[in-house]
């Protein structure tokens, strides 16, 4: 018996189906480096003393950069060391995070950010280890907020919020999430 091209072309369409169909029903959301930057501005000055022998203070928000260094997030702040009740010394940081998706909240966070570099002319040396751990312990502790929040009354890729997240990449300048429904 011959197949006909009929069932040769079902058989095809049958082959390639769900992966298509995944592919056709999947919402692509992205948000800015503009619009991060804006959600860390409004979490405002943060500050920590450890036992007064030290306080540590993020007067500004950090700036992001996405995308530099590649699928990963920059950060560059400043922030204000005291060390044994002296006058506070600012301190320049570099650092870098990831980015996570907390399905509950339907928010983007700011994933294990690490104070790369810890710099200043006017900090003694020998206080350069506990400053980057102070720091450290800063950076993480201000982005435990969301730095963007899927809203379910925004664009329709944001009202699909409820499907599940596929895949997430950090793009320069931009953040692109893939959801789907399966």
């Amino acid at each position: 018996m011959k197949p006909t091209i009929t069932a040769l072309l079902f058989a095809a369409l049958t082959a390639i189906a769900p992966g298509s169909e995944a592919q056709l029903l999947s919402k692509e959301v992205a948000f800015s480096e503009t619009e991060i930057q804006t959600a860390l501005a409004k979490s405002g000055p943060q500050q920590r003393n450890y036992n007064g022998l030290m306080t540590v203070a993020l007067l500004e928000a950090p700036r992001i950069t996405l995308g530099v260094p590649e699928g990963r997030v920059g950060i560059v702040a400043r922030v204000h060391i005291s060390v044994l009740g002296q006058p506070a010394i600012p301190v320049d940081v570099t650092g870098t995070s990831g980015i996570r998706y907390n399905d509950n909240t339907k928010a983007f966070y700011l994933e294990n950010p690490v104070a790369d570099s810890v710099s200043s002319q006017a900090l003694p040396k020998e206080y350069e280890p506990a400053a980057r751990n102070a720091v450290n312990t800063l950076v993480v502790s201000y982005f435990k907020k969301p730095v963007y929040v899927l809203r379910t009354d925004g664009s329709p890729q944001e009202a699909a919020a409820h499907w599940l997240l596929r895949s997430v990449r950090i793009e320069p300048g931009r953040v692109v999430a893939v959801l789907a429904p399966f």
